[in-house]
């Protein structure tokens, strides 16, 4: 499974850069295929981050990247209530 969502990942950016790039370059007034590029676009921006964050998830809880040391937002600091 790691290495499909790895495979997503980077068709994904392909996706990405190749139709924001489309849309950026397009004629303005070719309006239906800018709109297009700029979906597809976001799609897969969106489809990359989502397949990128997974995939740090996946590589700290399977040990092969070390844990991140941040702490939740939410707890408060004995030192900062007095």
């Amino acid at each position: 499974m790691p290495k499909l969502i790895a495979i997503l990942n980077v068709v994904a950016w392909a996706g990405f850069w190749a139709f924001g790039y489309l849309a950026l370059t397009t004629n303005p007034e070719a309006e239906g295929r800018m709109t297009i590029a700029l979906l597809l676009a976001a799609a897969g921006g969106a489809l990359g981050m989502w397949a990128y964050f997974w995939l740090v998830r996946h590589s700290e809880r399977t040990g092969y990247a070390k844990p991140t040391r941040s702490r939740p937002r939410f707890d408060a600091d004995e030192s900062v209530e007095g």
